[in-house]
């Protein structure tokens, strides 16, 4: 027999990183937030190579950072709920960034206006989207999220 989901609870860290993913997810709001508000003069006042990276952004680019970005910020919430659906929301961020950093390498010039250094933030990005999916996934499996 089962224990009721009361019962049931989470450890240590669970509420370590469900505070941590939520602060990450929102740091990425803001992010998202700031990179499609920039105004003309700050636009004018950057290197042509970086501004040429805010401006030549195709709109779905855009669009998988925004679904990205809120979704990951939604999982946050309904982890802290402990909310099994959590798992469905943080599979769709990390698709959504998957698609956003291929995407974005492939169709912008972010590797010859940057270096290599580039990849290193949507490296570190795709990773915490996994670890938060996989713990996700982890808390689900023990009963955790219902």
């Amino acid at each position: 027999m089962t224990e009721p989901f009361d019962s049931i609870r989470p450890p240590r860290s669970f509420w370590l990183v469900a505070l941590g993913s939520l602060l990450w997810n929102l740091i990425g709001v803001m992010n998202f937030v700031y990179t499609v508000t920039l105004s003309p003069e700050t636009l004018a006042a950057m290197p042509e190579a970086e501004r040429i990276l805010y401006t030549d952004i195709p709109f779905f680019v855009n669009a998988c950072f925004a679904l990205a970005v809120f979704s990951g910020t939604l999982a946050s919430v309904l982890l802290l709920m402990r909310r099994a659906i959590c798992v469905s929301a943080f599979l769709v961020s990390l698709a959504a960034i998957v698609l956003q950093v291929g995407f974005g390498l492939w169709l912008t010039p972010m590797l010859e206006a940057q270096g290599a250094a580039a990849l290193a933030l949507p490296a570190l990005i795709t990773l915490f989207a996994g670890v938060f999916l996989w713990y996700s996934r982890r808390m689900a499996a023990l009963g955790v999220l219902r």
